[in-house]
């Protein structure tokens, strides 16, 4: 496999992107062709696809607000090599819908997920084989659209089959700030932040994890839950259903999860968590990590156990990265500047009490 590449930018942000084409060794930058217009990624996204090189069988766009090791390109042809047809996306936010997936898909031992249908494709760093990239820049062509995230899951559902997301996060969103009015979402890092040398052998050898099922996700200090099917709804599911609600869907009672916090919950990690972050939140976030450990559990069965996998000490640190991010993941925006590394790892360890629990519940 020949992977071409791209940074798109803006000119106020382009040494920050000619640096980062420089140290990941990517092929040129594509500059937003109307930098006084109003705000839009996808005109900058268009000219970044059309820049695929002819010769090449894949085309990586890369956002100039990323992090990402030197070995990423080599990393990404590997990947393309592997699932030569697939749109593979390689950052995942770890607030939303996807980054639920992939958290859970981490705790089941998976290192891809297929994305939901009724959320954002996140584009900060995307692979596309050429074919594709040509497809998606002609049904782009002249959308009124300015969010090119938004713009890929339409494309994706429209051709039957949604990107893989990489569990392993090797790309790092940095700042907070946003040319296309991203900025009210504070804090956004990767669910599953890893170094390359624990994602390679990761995204090389480990499962693939088509079907979550339903999934917890945080978001803004509260748990949701996102259904099977729910991309069918008049929406287009893109309603947001607290996990009281949606609890009935999942075969799970209230009553269950009720006496599980109270028989299970750590009572001084809770006060301790409830002390920094109040209890509302507390109480929230082990809900979420009790369910989330319940659905992991079950996709760890369906899944099995695959020969000839990744080596077990980098899919536990897979695992452990994923929870870590629970935590700040479920503040609110205007809270995450608050969880320092001691707060990180307080939540965390109270997140684990969640998961172990919740790993006994019953399955449907």
């Amino acid at each position: 496999m020949r992977v071409s590449s791209a940074v798109m930018t803006h000119p106020v942000r382009l040494e920050q992107a000619r640096d980062l084409a420089a140290r990941l060794r990517l092929d040129g930058l594509a500059l937003d062709p109307d930098p006084d217009g109003p705000p839009s990624a996808l005109r900058t996204a268009l000219v970044a696809w059309a820049a695929a090189d002819a010769r090449a069988s894949h085309h990586l766009v890369v956002q100039d607000d990323v992090s990402a090791p030197p070995e990423l390109t080599a990393l990404v042809g590997r990947a393309a090599d592997r699932f030569p047809d697939e749109a593979l996306v390689f950052y995942t936010n770890w607030h939303a819908r996807n980054g639920g997936a992939a958290r859970l898909a981490a705790l089941a031992g998976a290192t891809w997920v297929r994305a939901v249908p009724d959320e954002f494709t996140p584009s900060l760093a995307v692979c596309l084989p050429v074919g594709t990239a040509e497809e998606f820049r002609r049904f782009a062509d002249g959308s009124t659209e300015r969010h090119d995230d938004e713009l890929f899951s339409v494309f994706f559902r429209a051709r039957g089959r949604m990107s893989l997301i990489a569990v392993p996060n090797v790309v790092e969103h940095i700042g907070t700030s946003s040319i296309n009015g991203h900025a009210a979402q504070g804090i956004r890092l990767a669910v599953c932040p890893m170094d390359a040398a624990d994602a390679a052998p990761l995204l090389e050898r480990g499962r693939v994890l088509e079907e979550p099922g339903w999934i917890p996700y945080m978001r803004y200090g509260e748990g949701y839950v996102r259904l099977v099917g729910q991309e069918r709804a008049a929406d287009g599911g893109r309603g947001h259903h607290r996990w009281r609600d949606a609890l009935p869907a999942t075969g799970l009672a209230e009553e269950a999860v009720r006496e599980a916090v109270v028989d299970a919950m750590p009572k001084e990690l809770a006060a301790d968590v409830a002390h920094r972050f109040g209890w509302a939140f507390a109480e929230e976030l082990w809900i979420h990590c009790l369910l989330l450990g319940r659905q992991a559990a079950g996709a760890a069965r369906r899944l099995g156990d695959g020969p000839g996998g990744p080596p077990a000490d980098a899919l536990a640190r897979m695992r452990e990265a994923a929870v870590a991010t629970a935590g700040p993941a479920g503040l609110p925006p205007e809270r995450r500047p608050e969880a320092g590394p001691d707060e990180v790892r307080l939540m965390a360890a109270f997140a684990w009490t969640a998961v172990s629990e919740g790993e006994r519940l019953p399955q449907e």
